[in-house]
This record gives C-alpha cells, structure tokens and sequence, in this order.
C-alpha cells in the first residue's frame, strides 16, 4: 500500500491532472491490470478522456464503465487481456471478483464518502446529529472506511493475490481520520 506525498489535495484544481498522470504513467511503464475505482462519473470520463489516446498508441486496452459496456462485459474484458487498464466508480467498489494476475495494481483516487446531500445520508447523519455527536466522525467515515475495504478487497481475493494499493487521496496521510483508512 502506498500513498504518494506529492499528490495535490482532492479539492485543489491540480488534482485531476495529477491523477490522469499517474494512472497514464503506471499503465505505460508498468503494464500489469490496474483498475482505477473512482467516485464520481465526472471525474472517471475526464480521466478516460485524457489518457485514451496515448494507451492506444502503446496498444494498451483502456475500459471505462459507462463507455466500453456493461460492468461485466468490460470486467470478463479486462480479466483476458493482460496489462489493460479499467476505470470504473460505484458498482467496482464491490462485487467485482478479479483473482490472480489479470489485476495487480489498484488504485483508489478518492476516499470513498457518500454524498452529505443525499436524501438517506442526510437524514442519517441528521440522527446522530440529534444525538449529540459529530456526524462525520460517527457516520461518514466508518461509512466510508468500509467501502474504502471493499474497494480495496478487489485486489486481494484470496491467499495467493498480490499486488500494490495506491490511495492517490492526499487526506490518507494528512488528515487524523485518514489514519483510520490505513488501519483499516
């Protein structure tokens, strides 16, 4: 597991660029099956979007969810060719069963929180509002930290799995809850 101390915070406007690059480079230099698990469709296009045309020009197969097929079409894909790089958000943070080789390197590009407007997070955190305590701390991160396991959980299905976790969110390191992540 790593976390680059480079990385720019996700709120800063340096942050998409910086994740496009990473993803870009592993897929050039190391060639093993990465999958990138986003939070957001917008963020995943504009990703897909940038680095498209030069995996392409290394024959490097580049799957998006919402882009390329359905989850399993692009899943049974991406188990078969070797090397490629799929990018995909809500569904892949679970469910998804990859086991051995077909993927190596996982990169998580945001701490996986719910959306505090949201109707049911809402009234969720609302609650433990009304009870007194903080509703980030006692909702949104335990929250968050278990989809950030189930994500996580994508690469190492079993005893024989290897591979490499990279959590390209700065607050992994920076922040007292990140820490919780790690611990995790």
């Amino acid at each position: 597991v790593c976390a680059p101390q480079f990385m720019p915070s996700p709120k800063s406007s340096e942050f998409q660029d910086a994740v496009d690059g990473i993803i870009k480079e592993l897929a050039l230099k190391v060639n093993r099956g990465t999958l990138g698990l986003f939070t957001s469709y917008s963020m995943l296009n504009r990703t897909y979007n940038a680095i498209k045309i030069d995996l392409q020009s290394e024959s490097i197969t580049l799957l998006g969810q919402g882009v390329d097929g359905t989850r399993a079409s692009i899943t049974e894909r991406f188990k078969t060719d070797r090397g490629s790089v799929l990018l995909g958000t809500d569904s892949f943070w679970e469910g998804v069963d990859i086991p051995g080789d077909a993927l190596e390197i996982l990169c998580i590009v945001r701490l996986p929180f719910a959306v505090p407007s949201e109707p049911l997070v809402a009234a969720h955190m609302e609650e433990i509002e009304k009870q007194g305590k903080n509703p980030f701390l006692h909702y949104s991160v335990p929250e968050a930290i278990l989809k950030f396991r189930q994500g996580f959980g994508r690469l190492i299905r079993n005893k024989s799995d290897r591979g490499i976790v990279i959590v390209l969110d700065s607050r992994v390191t920076s922040t007292q809850y990140g820490k919780a992540f790690l611990e995790a």
